[in-house]
């Protein structure tokens, strides 16, 4: 099954949503009042992205490309335009979707093992993983197509080269896994500049790897509506266009809402629950043992990998059996990777240390050990006001809960912070979500980020 035909619906997220609103001590005549208010102020009032333009990238745009277009822009994600010029003129013929690290990452890791086993045989082409075997190859081994007939590669490419003795040619082991661990630079060669790795581009990962979805909303929608898309249902990003016209005209984000949050100091309502402490807000909302670490010694994909398979958009890096904070690993330093091969050409066996040491080894703020700049911290006992501070000056997504011992208890998302000044009057969304479903179709919504 193609993966944009997957969970057409939005994600159930009542449960969530409901826990963070339950254990709020706010006075209901001030959620409820904070609510009314945003749901009267239109979203034409928001601020407009920098140099008021949405960065936008064409659907034939290549994968690393489009990695660097998202990295010089310092941005996660961008609106995918439809390259075909026949498309339909409204917002669903011009847009195909929309392009982020997460979807990238996943074409990254999956497709990583496809170019171990082309370069143990030579080539794509001779590893039989060419432009035209990608389909045929798939179906004879699974009846499939697209990405599930992509994964069934792996072997019958292994046998296509060995049958060719082109693997014991090129002097590795005759399995893809083993080549996989003599690949270093050449890996970026077979990946970046070898078919049919070189001829992917944004639209075939947009549509083969939807991740959310993407339904934009007019400039007269009221605010509330995109609080709550950003923290109820999951969104990290919601575009939006002018009433009758195609073009997108702001691309609202977490980040945007919360950097607008921090603007209100001196407003009586925000001052009241900024002085909160995170435990009055239902704050952090996973318990210790919910909180997804990954140790320093692990390997940078299988970190990567951990943020694919629980769909969350960075972890924290621990040590010893009191999970003490010495790092954290996002999903968008898999841009590194492919932008950086010459520091990263080892990265088979690159750990989680050796990856942020080298990384920080590059920048000005790294410290004596050369790590990476430390994530953002508090304590449990800390204010959603110091909170919020915190993720805003270092435009991340999230700041980890520890106590004394730098042991991580707790995570506090965007997400986290934007659900604590609203709740969702009944039945609110439910005429929008339903209208989102039908302009949908069948372009499919796809899997959600949690965080």
């Amino acid at each position: 099954m193609d993966r944009s035909e997957e969970n057409l619906e939005f994600p159930s997220c009542d449960a969530y949503f409901e826990a963070i609103q339950s254990k709020k001590k706010l006075p209901l005549s001030l959620q409820e009042s904070l609510t009314a208010a945003f749901a009267q102020i239109s979203v034409s009032s928001f601020p407009e992205v920098p140099a008021g333009r949405v960065i936008e990238i064409p659907g034939d745009t290549s994968v690393l490309d489009a990695v660097r277009i998202l990295s010089e822009h310092n941005i996660r994600a961008a609106p995918v335009l439809n390259p075909e010029p026949e498309a339909p003129a409204d917002w669903q013929g011009r847009y195909l979707g929309v392009i982020d690290y997460s979807a990238i990452i996943i074409w990254v890791l999956e497709n990583a093992e496809l170019a171990a086993v082309a370069l143990s045989a030579g080539s794509a082409t001779a590893a039989g993983v060419g432009m035209g075997a990608l389909g045929a190859v798939g179906v004879a081994t699974l009846g499939a197509t697209g990405p599930v007939a992509a994964a069934g590669l792996t072997a019958a490419a292994v046998g296509a080269a060995v049958a060719g003795g082109l693997t014991a040619e090129k002097g590795v082991a005759k399995d893809g896994l083993t080549a996989a661990d003599h690949l270093e630079e050449d890996f970026y060669k077979v990946l970046l500049q070898q078919e049919p790795f070189k001829s992917t581009t944004v639209r075939s990962i947009v549509e083969s790897y939807r991740w959310s979805p993407f339904v934009p909303i007019t400039l007269d929608s009221s605010m509330l509506t995109v609080l709550l898309l950003l923290s109820k249902y999951r969104l990290r990003n919601v575009p939006v266009i002018e009433p009758d016209k195609p073009v997108i005209k702001n691309f609202i984000t977490q980040t945007g809402i919360v950097k607008g949050l921090q603007q209100c100091k001196g407003r009586d309502w925000f001052d009241y629950i900024s002085a909160l402490p995170l435990s009055d807000l239902g704050l952090p909302f996973m318990s210790i043992d919910e909180v997804i670490t990954v140790n320093g010694d692990d390997l940078i994909l299988e970190a990567f990998k951990c943020m694919k398979d629980n769909k969350i958009g960075g972890v924290p890096v621990v040590e010893g059996p009191k999970r003490k904070l010495v790092g954290s690993v996002s999903i968008r330093d898999i841009r590194f990777l492919l932008l950086r091969p010459n520091l990263f050409s080892n990265f088979r066996q690159l750990t989680v240390i050796e990856f942020m040491k080298t990384l920080g080894s590059t920048l000005p703020d790294s410290g004596d050990n050369c790590l990476v700049k430390p994530p953002p911290t508090c304590t449990p006992d800390a204010s959603l006001g110091s909170v919020i501070d915190s993720i805003a000056s270092r435009i991340t997504h999230r700041i980890y809960v520890v106590d004394g011992d730098l042991e991580v208890v707790g995570v506090v998302t965007l997400r986290d912070v934007i659900s604590c000044f609203i709740h969702e009057p009944p039945g609110y969304c439910d005429s929008y979500l339903a209208s989102a479903m039908e302009k949908l179709g069948g372009k499919g919504v796809g899997s959600v980020e949690k965080s």
